[in-house]
């Protein structure tokens, strides 16, 4: 694919003279633009098709067309984030085989943005609604209204904005800590907003540890892949793996496949967790345009309703036991949207949450299955599931719950029940994640790869340095995705080749590391203002 950004990278160090630069231009080449834009055609078609066929699907009459305005133009904020996202954050995958000339540069971001689409499309979304749980819960359960359309909006463009910016300046920072930065932002504005302390509307604790992952996963690159290159060279004693490639001679084939294999690993790895944040999103806007669609997981087979009953009857028997002696009078959902902001057991909070989980199962029981809730009823069920669910998630956390293995266990199946019955990703949402990902990967990636390639250490990225950055890049997203922990790819892949660098004695160029680190430190607190900025000034607009 043709590079459509040029230009505009921090530093200016050349390469080793006997190391010429990759081919990084190719020209325009008219069959490629077909294919992409063809590629891209046909997905907003499908999607197009999809959303006509499953609101047929639900009976649900069109009495206005703005929903679907709303609906086409967060679509297309959702996706431009994606396709900024794969341009922005992929080509730190690409970097290292660009440079070792291991693929030539444009087969090697087509074959990069092939992996990322099929990362994508393999997940399994379980992550897809992680994200979603760090927003304040009142505006989830409001998503439909003017201050949840503020909060999509904000957040993604706010993301899209510091994305572009850092992208313009060919610096590696991480999308994920962006669109992290900017729902913390919408959640302290939200907060301040309602006349609330701003620290109530984040989950700290979630807050903190992305805080701690952000500081030390540069740290962590930088020492592991200098360690790496360093055992490389006592166990591979074959010099020329620990020299500038000479002409645009490929590396030997074993490493060229360690090469080519780690860049398909961390291709793959992005799209599948990266991915999965833009499905978490998309469904958010869905559930807030087209409810009767999508709020609930209208396939859901008879098996599993059956299965919720049972599960219900178990998790409200555990529920009702811890709240002997106290009775809830009206609504209940007050007191458990308190606790879930809050997080605070008091003596209201299992006695408020029985009642919710006997509603729940009372919607369920009479209209038999998901498919036939009633177009009026599905927000206020899904509504209730979801509140259920996030109750459930932080009462399980706290100390105080007194909860023994085996409530817990049977809480936690309960939990399952609620989220399969709201929390879905529908196939034609992943195929839509899928192409913006994809595509975006072929488009726009030469800033940062140079910047990753030529402008961080004073000489020309080895074969072994390629391999070190990689394989550390590689084997923490699979260690983070075990542990679930929020680490940055891209800042372990940039910190990685500086510190190859480092180790095998190449020299630094600080100028281009001070930037990077600006960046890194900056990138929280600046989609923190921008998101709360745009959340305050779109919730006056709309």
């Amino acid at each position: 694919m043709t590079d459509i950004a040029l230009g505009g990278a921090v530093g200016t160090q050349p390469t080793a003279p006997h190391s010429p630069r990759p081919a990084l231009d190719k020209g325009f080449n008219p069959l490629t633009a077909i294919i992409f834009f063809g590629v891209l055609a046909a997905g907003v078609l499908y999607v197009a098709y999809s959303l006509y066929v499953d609101i047929g699907d639900t009976g649900a009459k069109t009495t206005t067309i703005l929903p679907f305005l709303l609906l086409f133009v967060a679509l297309l904020i959702a996706l431009g984030f994606e396709f900024v996202n794969g341009f922005h954050d992929t080509a730190n995958a690409v970097a290292t085989v660009i440079y070792t000339h291991s693929l030539p540069a444009n087969f090697a971001v087509m074959w990069s943005g092939g992996s990322n689409f099929l990362g994508v499309m393999i997940s399994s979304g379980a992550v897809a609604f992680g994200i979603i749980s760090l927003l304040p819960v009142e505006l989830i359960l409001q998503v439909g209204s003017s201050a949840g359309f503020a909060m999509v909006f904000a957040l993604l463009i706010a993301a899209i904005i510091w994305n572009l910016g850092t992208w313009y300046l060919g610096l590696p920072a991480s999308s994920s800590h962006t669109l992290i930065g900017s729902i913390i932002g919408v959640g302290v504005a939200n907060a301040l907003a309602r006349g609330q302390d701003g620290t109530s509307g984040v989950d700290w604790t979630k807050a903190t540890e992305i805080g701690y992952s952000l500081l030390l996963s540069p740290l962590f690159g930088f020492a592991m892949a200098a360690v790496l290159l360093l055992v490389l060279k006592v166990i591979v004693r074959n010099p020329a793996l620990y020299r500038a490639p000479e002409g645009n001679q490929p590396p030997p084939l074993w490493i060229r496949a360690i090469l080519i294999l780690t860049c398909t690993g961390v291709s793959f790895a992005h799209g599948s967790n990266d991915g999965q944040k833009g499905m978490g999103l998309i469904m958010l806007i869905l559930i807030g345009t087209v409810p009767t669609a999508y709020a609930l997981n209208r396939s859901m087979p008879t098996s599993q309703i059956a299965d919720f009953r049972a599960a219900s009857v178990a998790a409200a028997q555990v529920i009702q036991a811890k709240a002997a002696g106290y009775n809830v009078l009206g609504d209940p959902r007050p007191a458990v949207t308190t606790f879930v902001s809050q997080r605070k057991i008091n003596e209201g909070t299992y006695p408020s949450l029985a009642v919710l989980v006997n509603d729940i199962a009372k919607q369920v029981d009479q209209y038999g299955s998901l498919a036939k809730v009633p177009a009026e009823a599905v927000g206020n069920t899904r509504n209730d599931m979801y509140l259920a669910s996030e109750a459930l998630r932080f009462l399980m956390k706290d100390k105080e719950n007194d909860l023994s293995k085996e409530e817990a266990a049977t809480l936690n199946n309960y939990k399952k029940s609620l989220d399969n019955a709201t929390k879905f990703i529908p196939l034609w949402v992943k195929v839509a994640v899928a192409i913006a990902l994809g595509l975006g990967t072929m488009v726009g990636w030469k800033r940062i790869v140079v910047t990753v390639g030529e402008k961080i250490g004073k000489t020309h990225l080895t074969y072994a340095q390629g391999a070190a950055a990689e394989l550390v890049a590689a084997g923490t997203i699979a260690a983070a995705d075990h542990f679930g922990l929020p680490v940055s790819t891209t800042h372990v892949l940039s910190s990685g080749v500086a510190g190859t660098m480092a180790a095998n004695g190449s020299g630094l160029q600080w100028s281009t590391l001070r930037n990077i680190a600006v960046a890194w430190v900056l990138t929280l607190p600046a989609a923190m203002v921008i998101s709360a900025s745009l959340y305050i000034l779109f919730l006056n607009l709309f």
